[in-house]
């Protein structure tokens, strides 16, 4: 089906006729427009019926193509039941440490988790997710939304560092509860990844994880790093824990007091283990929501008007070019006899 967005521009189609009849300067007999005049003696020369035609059609062409008429495809129906998952991501500088494996190649912790949620959020149709970032303190990127692809641009561009150097566990789970507040019926469920313990932030976690579990909502905590990593030093290689500062018993306390539960990721598999936990999450009911594709199709008036212009501009040249040949091969011809 065709639509106009804005049909009361056809109002102006009358407007040469008018200006023709104000003006002296055009009682010539011909349509006058902006961008195809050309010489006067021309003009005059070439005047015609024909052309004071082509003239009324690109305007109206003109005209068409400035109501933007548009194609509204079928409706598309919108997942009238999903779930609403908050993910809480950690940006500390631990997050840096390069202790995970990604198709073969070692990466840092970040990278993983960069990874493993961009295919998570693109599997969430029909959910609605938003996205924290915490570090120092924790910050809303994006609200609770059935864009999955700005929330992956969001989570895509964060960098290591950008809110901070340390941990603010309990104020992301704070965060998480103020952002579900505004939402009535819901799954309510957060997952938070980290690597390291609570150390900033003006919220326990604890006490934010007690207020999360009278708002009802579900904490599936993650914490993210390798238990042994090897380096090399001048006595040889020695192993190493790089999960160290990783304080899993408050996450699994977290998690515990929230009905949720507690992963540990030490690889990209084990990450990914979270994925099947959510999908046998009840979705929520939603109102049933309907939207109509629209396609512009502006330009094809637009582009007819540009070339009865670029036509009407050039064939008086193009008249006076031929009556020039004409007149050498004439010459010629007497010049011959």
């Amino acid at each position: 089906m065709i639509t106009f967005a804005w049909l009361w521009i056809l109002i102006l189609l009358p407007l040469p006729f008018l200006i023709k009849s104000k003006h002296k300067a055009v009682q010539t007999g011909h349509l006058s427009l902006p961008g195809i005049e050309g010489n006067d003696a021309i003009e005059q020369g070439h005047q015609s019926q024909q052309s004071r035609k082509l003239q009324w059609l690109i305007w109206l062409f003109l005209l068409f193509a400035l109501t933007r008429p548009q194609w509204l495809g079928d409706p598309i129906e919108i997942p009238a039941s999903g779930r609403d998952l908050m993910v809480a991501v950690d940006l500390s500088g631990s997050m840096q440490i390069e202790d995970m494996q990604v198709n073969g190649q070692t990466v840092d912790r970040f990278t993983l988790i960069q990874h493993v949620l961009s295919d998570f959020i693109e599997r969430r149709q029909g959910d609605r997710i938003g996205l924290i970032l915490f570090a120092d303190h924790a910050y809303l990127q994006a609200p609770l939304t059935q864009d999955r692809r700005s929330v992956a641009t969001f989570l895509t561009d964060a960098q290591i560092g950008l809110v901070g150097k340390q941990t603010a566990i309990g104020e992301a789970i704070a965060l998480a509860v103020k952002r579900f507040e505004k939402v009535d019926e819901s799954n309510r469920v957060l997952v938070l990844l980290t690597d390291g313990s609570n150390n900033a932030g003006n919220i326990d976690p604890m006490t934010a994880t007690r207020i999360a579990a009278e708002r009802n909502i579900t904490i599936y905590t993650v914490g993210v790093g390798a238990e042994v990593l090897e380096r090399r030093t001048l006595f040889g290689t020695e192993k190493v824990n790089p999960s160290y500062d990783l304080d899993e018993q408050q996450l699994i306390d977290i998690s515990a007091q929230t009905n949720g539960q507690y992963f540990r990721a030490r690889n990209a598999d084990e990450l990914a283990q979270i994925y099947q936990k959510i999908d046998q999450l009840e979705p929520v009911s939603r109102d049933s929501l309907s939207y109509l594709p629209k396609t512009e199709l502006f330009y094809w008036p637009l582009i007819l008007s540009l070339l009865l212009s670029l036509y009407q501009a050039i064939s008086p040249h193009l008249m006076i070019s031929r009556k020039s040949l004409q007149d050498m091969i004439n010459k010629n011809q007497k010049g011959q006899s």
